[in-house]
């Protein structure tokens, strides 16, 4: 009988060691049943039933532990982390996102009623230091750690610009490529409301007769016999300069006068996003680590026959509009004026725009670490996964050559607003929100009327 027992708990474990490694994409809630080839050998030197049952018996409670390492973290928002255990926290200038906080307040107050404290809290505080800032967001906030949609742990981290282009409000012989307003037969059909699954998903297209049918793509767009034709808002003279603006959503156009007008996004076509590296890559033209702005565009000026093909390739095709002048920064998908280095786009399916997100990523090359507390205030096209963020760095050369370069293995962390009258968070870590000594000095003198001047910790 001894013998049969401990058979079968050689079978057990043959049995469970697949099984963990047929899931290497699921990330493990437990490490604590370790399963080892001695275990079974520890049956066979007792030689005994009793010793062969135990290892029976734990082998059995190893392969129930299993299903548990078989369910993945739903992706998103996930579990509260202590402040402590940010990578980087103590040392980020948390002041300098301080404008794009209170750029946020003035629309997020609109969405949820609890940023009403916060932007009242934070409008007392017009010009803090570091370490006021850091403890108002000690105060006001959870850190919550973003778990991915693809089993990996590490998301990836992009870059975009402000780029200027030259242009023209006339068509001329050097300016004749178009930039396109956003046209008046595009339609936005949004059917949540009867399909809740296809919430976030609006689609675009155009009537033909009693239907609705998908909008111009870019090669029918571009053709040069556009459908578009009266809705021009000026020509730039460069196609490749003018691909990219889309890309970026935003940008400068510096007239012949010296002028800058400013444009932003106003609409897409409703074609997905298909990024004109990878076909460069697909084909052999570029390698996977050759691809960055610099050299999709070196590319193609060095293969100008090859540019509508390789353009056409993306089908989708972004629409512009004019934007105030007096605005120092585009305008982000939240509707306020973007900060460099400070602001994000994100999946918000994932992220609520308007939040504060704690970014842990690198520069490229040898620029070393990037870990600093950013604001999600914008969208894009080629911004899907929950670990997945879009900097923005700004205008300039210097600006452009980082967000060219930028595409870094990176971590996301969400502050979410504390609520005053839910202080106890449940969650398998066991995370409590408590009163924190150095943030209520920092921060006493400052604070509303409402008990907001807590922090976490964990009790791990």
């Amino acid at each position: 009988m001894a013998r049969s027992a401990l058979l079968y708990a050689q079978r057990l474990f043959i049995a469970v060691t697949p099984m963990r490694n047929a899931c290497p994409a699921v990330r493990y809630r437990s490490r604590s049943c370790k399963l080892r080839i001695e275990v079974a050998r520890w049956g066979l030197r007792g030689g005994t039933l009793d010793r062969a049952l135990a290892c029976l018996a734990l082998l059995s409670f190893c392969l129930l532990a299993s299903c548990a390492w078989l369910v993945p973290r739903p992706a998103g928002i996930g579990e509260p982390v202590d402040w402590s255990k940010l990578p980087g926290w103590q040392q980020d200038r948390h002041a300098e996102a301080w404008t794009a906080l209170l750029r946020s307040c003035g629309r997020v107050q609109q969405r949820d009623p609890v940023w009403n404290r916060i932007c009242a809290d934070a409008e007392l505080i017009p010009d803090p230091d570091d370490a006021t800032a850091r403890a108002f967001f000690e105060a006001h906030f959870i850190a919550h750690k973003i778990h991915p949609d693809d089993g990996k742990p590490n998301g990836l981290i992009t870059g975009y610009y402000e780029p200027l282009l030259f242009a023209s409000l006339k068509k001329t012989a050097r300016f004749r490529y178009p930039l396109y307003g956003r046209p008046p037969d595009l339609l936005t059909v949004d059917l949540a409301d009867v399909y809740p699954e296809l919430r976030g998903k609006p689609v675009r297209g155009r009537a033909q007769g009693s239907r609705i049918v998908p909008y111009f793509s870019r090669s029918e767009i571009d053709n040069g016999k556009s459908p578009l034709r009266g809705q021009e808002l000026a020509w730039v003279d460069d196609p490749v300069d003018l691909f990219f603006l889309h890309i970026q959503g935003s940008g400068r156009l510096r007239l012949a006068n010296g002028r800058d007008l400013p444009v932003g996004y106003a609409d897409q076509n409703g074609h997905p996003y298909e990024a004109v590296g990878r076909r460069l890559i697909h084909t052999g033209a570029l390698k996977a680590e050759e691809v960055t702005l610099e050299t999709i565009k070196g590319w193609l000026q060095a293969n100008p026959d090859a540019v509508d093909e390789v353009l056409n390739s993306n089908p989708s095709y972004v629409f512009f509009d004019v934007r105030d002048e007096n605005l120092d920064g585009p305008l982000g998908s939240l509707g306020v004026a973007l900060t460099a280095g400070r602001s994000i786009a994100v999946d918000t399916r994932y992220i609520p725009l308007g939040s504060p997100v704690w970014l842990d990523t690198t520069l490229p090359g040898a620029g070393g670490e990037y870990q600093r507390l950013v604001i999600a205030q914008d969208t894009g096209g080629a911004i899907k996964g929950a670990v997945r963020a879009d900097v923005y760095f700004g205008h300039g050369e210097g600006a452009e050559k980082l967000a060219g370069e930028m595409k870094q293995a990176g971590r996301l962390y969400v502050l979410r607003p504390l609520q005053p009258v839910d202080l106890q968070f449940a969650s398998g870590d066991g995370v409590e929100a408590k009163r924190s000594p150095q943030s209520d000095k920092r921060i006493r003198g400052y604070s509303s009327s409402s008990p907001s001047d807590t922090v976490v910790e964990s009790s791990n």
